[in-house]
């Protein structure tokens, strides 16, 4: 089956397109998100049309597909080395996809329903200790400035990159951002006398998060040394002002640079392999569970769907409680 036949299958012989509209405006699904269904569902019915050896889309009825159909194209993927992770994903979208093919009458059973989502170790995320971050605010970002090119800088520009820094990392560990949040954020966003935040996170949700004291302190010293630096520089008031965190160009942030600040700063207190902004939204719901905050309420502050998503940061709280336990008890 070639590209052309079947990507009129998918537009023509199958609602893909309803579905895929669905999710945008129903479901609220991110456009990066919906991609991916697609990708996915263009996947399936691409390895189905060289299993049943179709040379149009009038020979497929998706009723005709079974469970050992299904099956062989796990098999396909997991020879092609699919991670577990990803292979629940794709087997996920084309659920949701037969799902919708029922609710419509398009067929009358879906074969997912014989089928079970494969099981895999849920990954626990990498976070810093309290000690690590206390190290990290009180030292390391007191010792290091930041210089991101081969060219010397003058004081007022590495003054800009230190508190800009500090900034981001103040407000990734005590407000949870994810990376887009934080290079998206807008200023009318930041209400620093409220103490809060306004994000817009994956599916066009919206939250309101706390920001702290320390936070608020740390982007006040910035907004007053970026307006200094960039009225003094060549670059006038910053085009991309909207944007909370710029480069020193005057531009809007981008991911490889805050991978790699937060790289930089992060060598000095964690020996684990990955070391990116992640690990600070990480730590910030991990702290905040240890501390004894609900998990409703931190689930709504990490902008998750659903509290399972939420779930797996307990694991550090267990493991923190039955070490208390250890230590207490007398019949420990």
């Amino acid at each position: 089956m070639k590209n052309s036949s079947l990507n009129l299958l998918l537009e023509t012989s199958l609602p893909v397109s309803d579905f895929l509209e669905k999710l945008r405006s129903y479901n609220n699904l991110s456009s990066n998100t919906v991609i991916a269904y697609r990708t996915d569902i263009v996947q399936f019915f691409s390895f189905l049309f060289r299993h049943f050896d179709l040379n149009d889309e009038s020979g497929f009825d998706p009723e005709r597909v079974t469970p050992v159909d299904v099956r062989l194209f796990m098999v396909s993927l997991i020879e092609r080395g699919v991670q577990q992770r990803s292979i629940a994903r794709k087997l996920a979208a084309v659920r949701s996809f037969y799902r919708y093919l029922q609710e419509t009458g398009y067929i009358k059973s879906s074969v997912f329903t014989y089928i079970t989502a494969p099981k895999f170790p849920r990954r626990v995320p990498g976070f810093l200790t309290e000690q690590q971050t206390e190290k990290l605010f009180n030292e390391v970002l007191h010792d290091r400035a930041t210089d991101f090119s081969n060219s010397e800088k003058n004081g007022l520009e590495k003054s800009f990159i230190r508190e800009r820094d500090r900034s981001i990392l103040e407000l990734l560990y005590g407000s949870g951002l994810r990376i887009s949040e934080l290079i998206g954020l807008n200023m009318e966003c930041l209400d620093l006398d409220g103490g809060y935040v306004k994000l817009t996170g994956k599916g066009s949700k919206q939250r309101i998060v706390p920001v702290g004291m320390a936070c608020i302190d740390a982007l006040k010293k910035y907004f007053e040394v970026r307006r200094n630096f960039f009225r003094i520089s060549s670059k006038g008031e910053a085009a991309a002002v909207r944007y909370v965190f710029l480069t020193n160009k005057g531009k809007k942030l981008y991911p490889m640079l805050l991978q790699r600040m937060t790289r930089k700063y992060l060598v000095s207190v964690s020996e684990q392999k990955k070391k990116n902004p992640h690990i600070l939204r990480h730590s910030f719901a991990t702290h905040l569970l240890n501390s004894g905050a609900d998990l409703t309420s931190v689930s709504e502050m990490l902008g998750h769907s659903t509290l399972s998503t939420t779930e797996i940061y307990t694991h550090v709280t267990f493991e923190r409680l039955k070490e208390v336990y250890r230590k207490a008890h007398p019949n420990a």
